[in-house]
């Protein structure tokens, strides 16, 4: 029963929170299904979609059986997501010149391509992604967990399918140019939200809107669509700390990467001791930072 629940809980953050930030953080790996003009065969989306099911139904089984011990550390996953934004680019680029030559020979990629491409997308996690994982860990069930991973994967298979379906129509067109710099662009975003959430941007904390007041020991941070707001607090130096994160709207920011490690919101996070200065968060997409000030 439980595992039955948890598919149901993941087809439906698939379907409302997922749709949208897994299309635009994975997206672009379809991209490598039109690369070589593969033509309009409908099987290769099919093919990706069953290669991502699969991926994600094993990683939701192993967080089920062995809990954190599998998860990959915020900077590792920061590595991935610069590494898939480069592939991105590349695919693009490929894309591009193959909508010069729409009269050509179509080339079918490998027929392990597609699967492959697939599968490869639970290594650049959404936000949503990284709250279904811990979902999957807490279960401690490798049925369980399989269940909620691949409940989350249906939810939002609709809305890569009709992604592949685009990408289709228009490979063989003049608009596969235009296609190739939103790609581009694609890539470059992942790029830079893996800098971030890796730490490697050296974005500075914001500067006070006025005279500072007195810092608190418990402060509150609101989780929305837009960011983390107030996208700073202070609190005192050299004293444990408590920052209650409330989550307003669900989306990338329901997950924030905070000293070193994941947590799913709403959460109150308990921070040890820090000496003066900033201590930078970030979502688990890497787009949305905060700051705190140790003061």
């Amino acid at each position: 029963m439980e595992a039955v629940t948890l598919f149901a809980g993941g087809v439906a953050a698939g379907l409302v929170a997922g749709t949208a930030s897994c299309t635009a953080a994975q997206g672009g790996l379809l991209v490598g299904l039109v690369g070589h003009r593969p033509g309009r065969d409908p099987a290769l989306v099919a093919w990706f979609l069953a290669g991502r099911l699969a991926a994600y139904t094993l990683v939701g089984a192993l967080l089920g059986l062995l809990g954190s011990a599998v998860g990959l550390p915020p900077r590792a996953r920061a590595a991935l997501l610069v590494a898939a934004g480069c592939a991105v680019i590349v695919f693009a680029i490929r894309l591009m010149r193959g909508g010069r030559h729409a009269c050509a020979e179509p080339v079918r990629p490998s027929g392990y391509q597609a699967p492959l491409l697939g599968a490869a997308t639970v290594l650049v996690p959404c936000g949503v992604t990284i709250g279904m994982e811990m979902l999957a860990v807490s279960s401690g069930s490798p049925l369980s967990g399989a269940a909620a991973m691949a409940g989350f994967v249906v939810g939002t298979a609709p809305a890569f399918a009709l992604l592949g379906y685009v990408l289709r129509r228009i490979s063989r067109t003049r608009l596969a140019r235009f296609a190739g710099v939103v790609a581009v662009a694609a890539g470059l975003w992942t790029v830079v939200a893996g800098l971030n959430l890796g730490g490697w941007t050296g974005e500075a904390a914001p500067a006070a809107a006025g005279p500072a007041g007195p810092a608190a020991r418990t402060v509150t941070v609101y989780a929305t669509r837009e960011g983390y707001r107030p996208a700073a607090v202070s609190v005192p130096a050299n004293v444990p700390v408590e920052v209650i994160f409330k989550l307003v709207e669900p989306g990338c920011t329901g997950t924030v990467t905070i000293d070193g490690r994941d947590v799913a919101l709403p959460a109150t996070v308990r921070l040890p001791p820090h000496r003066p200065g900033s201590l930078r968060y970030v979502c688990g997409m890497g787009m949305y930072s905060g700051f705190i000030r140790f003061s």
